[in-house]
C-alpha cells in the first residue's frame, strides 16, 4: 500500500478513535475544568490524544511488517512511546507525583540513547567532539522536549499544528535529499495528528491530554536523534522546525525559575498564552504558529541541509533570535504579563 493510502487510512482511524475517546472521557468524567490558570473557559473532555498514540503505534507495526521501517528503530519508538503515553494516561486519570514522573522520563530517555548506540561520535562546530558528554546532552534533550510539549499544549490546536508542520517539513527535506532516513514514519505521524486536530481546532471538543503531549514530544525527539546519526545539519533542521515550542518553553521556564517559581507550577505566562489573552481567541495564535513554522523556520531548515553550511549550528541561532525577541517583548515568564 502506498504512503498516501496509508496516510488516509490512519487519518480516518484517528478521527474515529478520537470520537470514541471523547465518548469515553464524558462517560468516565475525565473533564478539564477551567480555573484561574486555564486558557479555556468551558469544561472539556481530555485524553483524546490516546487516539493519536494508538493509531501511530499501529502505523509503526504496519511499516515494520511491510519492511518499510527498520525493526530496531520501530521498536525503540514503540517501547519508549508506549511507556510515556501510559504514564500520561495514568496521570490524566489521577495525579502522579511530579518527581516520580520526571524519574521515569529520565529512565526512558537513557534507555533510548543507549538503544540508539550513543552519540559519542558527534562533532559540533566543525571539529569539537563531545564524547560521552553528547550522551548526557541527548538524554537531557529528550526529557526537555517531552516536558516542554506538555507545557506548550495549552490552547486549541497548537500542539497538533506544531507536530504536523514539523513532521511534514522534515519529510519534505528527507525526500529532497534522497537520504536513507525513513520519511514514511513522518507522513503517518502527521496523518494521525490531523485526525485528532479536527476534534481540537478551531473549537476544542476534546483536549489532547498528557498521554499524547508527552508521547509527541518524545517521538519527535527520538526522530531528531535518529537524524543526528545521519548528520548534524539534519538534527539542526529538526531543532529549527521545533523552534517556536523550544524557545517559548525554555525562555519562560528559565525566567520563572530565576523568579523563584517551581518548574512544575501551573501558570499562564507562556508567549502563546499571553497572545491568546491579548487577542481574545486561540485560533489566530495557532495560525500564527503555523505561519512561523512554514514561512520562517522551514526555509531556514531547508537552507541548512541543502547548502552544505560549515556551521549549521549558526542557522539555529538565526532562526531563534526573532522568536526570543518576541518572548522578551511579551514578557513571557512574568506572572503579571
Amino acid at each position: 500500500m502506498s504512503i498516501v493510502s496509508l496516510s488516509i487510512v490512519f487519518f480516518i482511524l484517528t478521527l474515529l478513535f478520537t470520537g470514541y475517546m471523547r465518548h469515553y472521557a464524558l462517560k468516565k468524567n475525565i473533564i478539564d475544568n477551567p480555573n484561574e490558570r486555564s486558557s479555556h473557559s468551558v469544561p472539556t473532555p481530555r485524553g483524546g490524544g490516546v487516539a493519536i498514540v494508538g493509531s501511530y503505534l499501529l502505523a509503526l507495526v504496519t511499516l515494520m511488517y511491510s519492511q518499510q521501517l527498520a525493526l530496531h528503530t520501530g521498536f525503540i519508538l514503540m517501547a519508549a512511546g508506549f511507556v510515556i503515553a501510559l504514564l500520561g494516561f495514568l496521570d490524566d486519570h489521577g495525579h502522579i507525583n511530579s518527581m516520580l514522573r520526571l524519574a521515569i522520563h529520565f529512565l526512558v530517555a537513557i534507555a533510548v540513547v543507549v538503544s540508539l548506540g550513543g552519540f559519542g561520535e558527534v562533532i559540533i562546530f566543525n571539529g569539537v567532539q563531545l564524547g560521552f558528554i553528547a550522551n548526557i546532552i541527548a538524554v537531557l534533550f529528550l526529557v526537555w522536549l517531552l516536558n516542554l510539549y506538555n507545557f506548550m499544549d495549552g490552547i486549541n490546536g497548537i500542539a497538533s499544528v506544531e507536530a504536523i508542520t514539523a513532521t511534514v517539513s522534515m519529510a519534505i527535506l528527507y525526500l529532497l535529499l534522497s537520504i536513507s532516513l525513513n520519511s514514511e514514519i513522518l507522513w503517518l505521524l502527521a496523518a494521525c495528528v490531523c485526525g485528532f486536530l479536527l476534534w481540537n481546532f478551531p473549537k476544542a471538543k476534546i483536549f489532547m491530554g498528557d498521554a499524547c503531549s508527552g508521547f509527541l514530544g518524545l517521538t519527535l525527539g527520538i526522530l531528531a536523534l535518529v537524524a543526528l546519526k545521519e548528520n548534524l545539519a539534519l538534527f539542526c533542521a529538526w531543532i529549527i522546525c521545533l523552534g517556536v515550542f523550544v524557545v517559548d518553553a525554555t525562555y519562560t521556564l528559565i525566567k520563572r525559575v530565576l523568579s523563584g517559581h517551581k518548574m512544575y507550577d501551573a501558570h499562564r505566562s507562556h508567549s502563546y498564552q499571553i497572545l491568546s489573552r491579548k487577542w481574545g481567541s486561540h485560533t489566530p495564535v495557532t495560525l500564527v504558529v503555523a505561519s512561523i513554522n512554514l514561512f520562517w523556520l522551514f526555509p531556514i531548515a531547508y537552507i541548512t541541509v541543502t547548502q552544505n553550511i560549515t556551521y549549521p549550528e549558526i542557522s539555529v541561532l538565526i532562526a531563534y533570535i526573532p522568536l526570543l525577541l518576541v518572548a522578551i517583548k511579551l514578557k513571557a515568564g512574568n506572572p503579571n504579563a
